[in-house]
């Protein structure tokens, strides 16, 4: 791994200002850039330093705080280590703003995101690639189908609700996904149950998407998070194989 810079950045958007993280490996040339959604407790340390790791591999990594429209990073009163006993107080907090992210709000703020991709001196010319976390990896699959033509390669980890019965499900986007995508499922994880997992991997295949999607067996919701109680050393490490090998693929 290579040194890296980050700093705090703001990404302009159709509905306001994004503030967002920006890291890229130290040495001033232009890198392949990563759109990195974040989980639900938002924009905060252990996502820097995912994305500082992964920019250590060579790329130059975008993290936005998707809840922008209602303030900068950090929204929540967070504890340094989230355990299940502070979940449920936080979760009363995160939840509706969860739900005011529409997809039709989501994927006009991915479009902002990746002109700014397009036009930053630290990113180098051509398709960008995306990775997700919890929420986040349902924003990677609509981003992927909703922008084909800007996205080369995407992955999720411990995604929830990637297949629902509902008409907003992102899962519905797969006829327009042009990437190669990668999915690392949480092993029994309420948020995505077998019948989701399922119907995911049937709408791919069918669409003809390149892609694998794997359970991580004994991995729970939540497995790459260190600063949390679910936090899965094994789930974690083959999640930056799964990734990197994925990135290696596409750049």
């Amino acid at each position: 791994m290579t040194a890296v810079q980050g700093t705090a950045v703001d990404v302009p958007t159709e509905d306001g200002t994004a503030d967002a993280y920006l890291t890229r490996p130290a040495d001033g040339a232009a890198h392949p850039a990563v759109l990195l959604y974040m989980d639900a407790f938002g924009l905060r340390p252990q996502l820097r330093s995912l994305a500082d790791r992964l920019a250590g591999e060579g790329y130059t990594v975008l993290v936005p705080n998707v809840f922008y429209r209602h303030g900068r990073a950090p929204l929540f009163d967070l504890p340094e280590f989230i355990d299940p006993g502070a979940r449920p107080e936080i979760f009363e907090r995160i939840g509706p703003v969860m739900q005011s992210l529409t997809n039709e709000l989501a994927m006009r703020d991915a479009g902002a995101y990746l002109r700014w991709l397009a036009g930053s001196p630290a990113v180098a010319a051509g398709p960008v690639a995306l990775t997700g976390y919890c929420m986040g990896a349902r924003l990677s699959l609509l981003t992927a189908g909703t922008y084909p033509e800007r996205v080369a390669a995407a992955a999720g980890f411990h995604g929830g609700r990637l297949a629902t019965d509902t008409p907003d499900s992102p899962h519905l986007v797969a006829g327009n996904v042009t990437a190669e995508l990668y999915f690392g499922h949480a092993d029994q994880d309420h948020s995505l149950p077998p019948e989701q997992i399922e119907r995911l991997e049937e709408a791919l295949t069918a669409a003809g998407v390149r892609h694998r999607c794997e359970v991580y067996t004994g991995a729970p919701h939540g497995f790459t998070q260190a600063d949390t109680a679910s936090y899965h050393k094994e789930g974690d490490e083959r999640h930056w194989a799964a990734l990197l090998d994925l990135l290696k693929r596409t750049f």
